[in-house]
């Protein structure tokens, strides 16, 4: 079996989910990990894919072949698991560049985020333009405290919640 890491893009549309499923399934594929989403009339999927190498071509001409599919895929290995999984919520005022600074935090400690979703919102009360990225982070054992700190030192305005605790 080969692995496969697919990315796929189209205009949203009904049963698109469907076909896709549908193809990996008939050439033989396991479906074993995906993000799927639909932003502003798009669909957006992440997906890996187990699928015996005699089976690879055709599923990935197949996925061609749905109207409107733009695809990329690479193959892949199983990573190495780090010592420690934690997940998090972050929400600050919105402003450009906090992607950038949270990444950058980050990056600077050697994690690797795993994971990581955001969105813009406003403020329930006041309606101030709010960003919140949840993700989730490998990291060694000792790297927590730092890496809350450093999330902190972004700005005052920064709420942090810990999920995994």
């Amino acid at each position: 079996m080969l692995r496969y890491l697919v990315t796929l893009q189209a205009s949203d549309r009904e049963g698109l989910v469907e076909q896709i499923a549908h193809s990996v399934s008939r050439h033989g594929g396991h479906w074993l990990d995906s993000e799927l989403r639909h932003i502003d009339g798009i669909f957006a999927a992440i997906l890996l894919l187990e699928v015996p190498a005699a089976q690879w071509d055709e599923l990935i001409e197949t996925l061609e072949l749905l109207d409107g599919v733009a695809l990329t895929y690479a193959k892949t290995s199983k990573p190495q698991a780090k010592n420690k999984h934690v997940s998090y919520s972050l929400v600050a005022n919105d402003r450009p560049g906090l992607v950038h600074q949270i990444s950058n935090k980050i990056s600077a400690l050697g994690i690797n985020i795993e994971h990581m979703s955001t969105r813009y919102e406003s403020a329930s009360h006041t309606g101030i333009p709010l960003f919140r990225a949840d993700f989730n982070v490998g990291m060694n054992t000792h790297d927590e405290d730092k890496l809350t700190q450093a999330l902190y030192d972004i700005g005052d305005d920064v709420v942090l919640d810990n999920l995994s605790a």
